[in-house]
């Protein structure tokens, strides 16, 4: 498996609160533009050797180690991830993991179906623009834009655009007030470690929890 780490993308979420349940393998949701699985990393059980065809974004819920070994002769490589991370990891050939340190790990995999139109994100009210206090961008190529957000306890975010279609990621628990463009007023709570798709909408937040909340989006640019 190739992972391209970069500095933005290995950068820790910094905020989280209590450590993220683990969870089983599973499906989280599939529909025309990606897949998305909920994998379980046991430690010290070696993988059987696979490939992924598509390209991926990998969200670590917990931390942990891996070392992987290939088919076409590259040294096995190993990595370090922090909790709350994020990974760019394009299509690759046969390869093995096996989880070196002591703990288990979810990983959330976004498997993107498409080659993406490198679509550009145009509105002015793109929230990387009305509202950088709160929403940074964590990489971006032709197929997606990974933005991380982070809001205090009873922050409030800026109206802006989520102008692309979305996977949402939530690293903490959300207890939300969520105002749209036309006043409707929505309570809107999530779970760590949940992950829900989105389509475009106008609107503001406001987290009514006491403590800070933390989510990623991987946006298509289909």
């Amino acid at each position: 498996m190739k992972i391209k780490l970069g500095a933005a993308a290995a950068v820790c979420c910094g905020m989280l609160g209590a450590a993220i349940a683990i969870a089983p393998s599973g499906p989280i949701l599939e529909n025309d533009q990606v897949k998305v699985m909920r994998a379980l990393e046991k430690p010290h059980v070696k993988g059987k050797f696979h490939e992924h065809k598509q390209n991926r974004v990998m969200i670590y819920l917990q931390p942990g180690t891996q070392r992987f070994e290939y088919q076409d002769g590259r040294q096995p490589e190993v990595f370090e991830w922090k909790e709350g991370e994020v990974q760019w990891s394009p299509a690759s050939g046969m390869h093995a993991p096996e989880v070196t340190s002591d703990n288990p790990f979810n990983i959330i995999e976004v498997e993107l179906k498409t080659n993406g139109g490198g679509k550009p994100v145009v509105s002015e009210r793109d929230p990387v623009k009305v509202d950088p206090k709160h929403y940074k961008v964590e990489f971006e190529n032709a197929q997606v834009r990974v933005l991380r957000a982070k809001i205090e306890p009873h922050g409030v975010a800026l109206l802006h655009e989520h102008a692309l279609n979305r996977l949402t990621v939530f690293l903490t628990d959300q207890e939300f007030r969520v105002t749209d463009s036309h006043g409707k007023v929505d309570i809107v709570k999530h779970k760590a470690g949940e992950a829900v798709w989105g389509t475009p909408i106008v609107h503001t937040e406001e987290n009514l929890s006491d403590q800070p909340f933390e989510v990623v989006a991987v946006e298509l640019k289909n």
